[in-house]
C-alpha cells in the first residue's frame, strides 16, 4: 500500500534533548512518521501517532525547506554553547521517501557548513550509503549507529516486515567503516539471534550497543506491552527472551568478540561521543 505522504514547512527543526536524550542538546527530525513500522516502535504509543488517527507506518509528513530553518537555529544554538545533535528520536532519517524527497541529505549539508560538536545519526536503513561523501566531512563529529535487532533474517521479517534486510544493513555497515566513519551496531530492542551474531558485526562496527523494551521504551515496558509486542515472541515460541534479563545472553555473546568498554548497555550507548 502507498503511504499518505504530507508536505508541511516547520517553524523549528531542533527540539530540546531530555528524558532518554538528556545528554544531547538537541535532537533532529527529519520528517514525522516513519514508513517502516516496526511492531515494537515506541512511537506508536506517543501523542504524534495517537493524534494522527492513522495506522503507524502508513503515513509520513515530509519537513520542506527544514535546512533553511536548520541554517538559522544552528547559528542561534552554537551562540548559546555546545551543540550535539541526536538524529533521529522519533522517525528514521533514511526512510524510503527520504531516498526522493533528501531532506535527511539537505540537513546533512547544512551541518557541514556550520558543524555542531557532534552528531550521532540513528537509522535501520542502508541508504545512509548515500550519504558517506557528507558524512566523511564531519571527521570524528560523527558517529552512525545502524540498528541491528537481530541475525536472524526470519525473525527480523516476522517483527519488521517493511525493514531492511539484516544483510543489507551489515553491507552498509560495512562501506561505512571502509570509509573511516565511526560505526555502531544497535541492538535495540532485542530480538532472539543466534551465537553468529557476534562474528558478524566484528570488523565492521566499533562497538555494540544492546537495548531492550525494559530500558529503552521510557516505561520500563510498559508502553511495549501495551502494543502486544509479546504476542509475537509467542508466535514464534520465543517467550524466554521476553524477561527483562533477556538482553545478556546478546551481551556474553558479545564478549568474546568486542573488548569489554565496546560493549555498551542502553543510554550510554546513544550518549554523545
Amino acid at each position: 500500500m502507498k503511504p499518505d505522504i504530507m508536505y508541511k514547512q516547520p517553524k523549528s527543526i531542533l527540539n530540546k534533548g531530555n528524558g532518554y536524550l538528556s545528554g544531547y542538546s538537541h535532537s533532529l527530525n527529519p520528517y514525522v512518521g516513519c514508513t517502516f513500522g516496526c511492531s515494537f516502535c515506541y512511537v506508536r504509543k506517543l501523542p504524534v501517532s495517537l493524534f494522527k488517527g492513522k495506522e503507524w507506518g502508513t503515513w509520513v509528513d515530509v519537513k520542506q525547506e527544514a535546512e533553511k530553518v536548520l541554517t538559522k537555529e544552528l547559528i542561534r544554538e552554537k551562540k548559546k554553547g555546545e551543540v550535539t545533535i541526536f538524529m533521529s528520536s522519533s522517525t528514521d532519517p533514511y526512510q524510503p521517501v527520504e531516498r526522493k524527497e533528501r531532506v535527511t541529505r539537505f540537513l546533512l549539508e547544512t551541518m557541514v557548513e556550520n558543524q555542531p560538536d557532534f552528531l550521532f545519526v540513528q537509522t535501520r536503513s542502508p541508504l545512509v550509503r548515500r550519504d558517506i561523501d557528507i558524512l566523511k566531512q564531519f571527521g570524528d563529529k560523527v558517529r552512525v549507529s545502524m540498528t541491528i535487532e537481530t541475525d536472524d533474517e526470519a525473525v527480523r521479517q516476522h517483527f519488521t516486515p517493511q525493514a531492511p534486510s539484516i544483510s543489507s544493513r551489515l553491507n552498509a555497515l560495512e562501506d561505512l567503516k571502509k570509509h573511516g566513519i565511526r560505526t555502531q551496531a544497535a541492538i535495540a530492542p532485542v530480538l532472539p539471534s543466534t551465537e553468529k551474531f557476534p562474528s558478524l558485526l566484528n570488523g565492521i562496527a566499533d562497538r555494540v550497543c544492546i537495548d531492550d523494551f525494559y530500558m529503552g521504551d521510557g516505561s520500563g515496558g510498559k508502553r511495549t506491552e501495551r502494543l502486544g509486542i509479546f504476542d509475537l515472541f509467542d508466535d514464534i515460541d520465543k517467550k524466554n527472551w521476553t524477561v527483562d534479563t533477556a538482553y545478556r545472553i546478546v551481551e556474553n555473546r558479545m564478549y568474546e568478540v568486542f573488548d569489554n568498554e565496546d560493549v555498551l548497555i542502553s543510554q550510554e550507548g546513544f550518549a554523545p561521543y
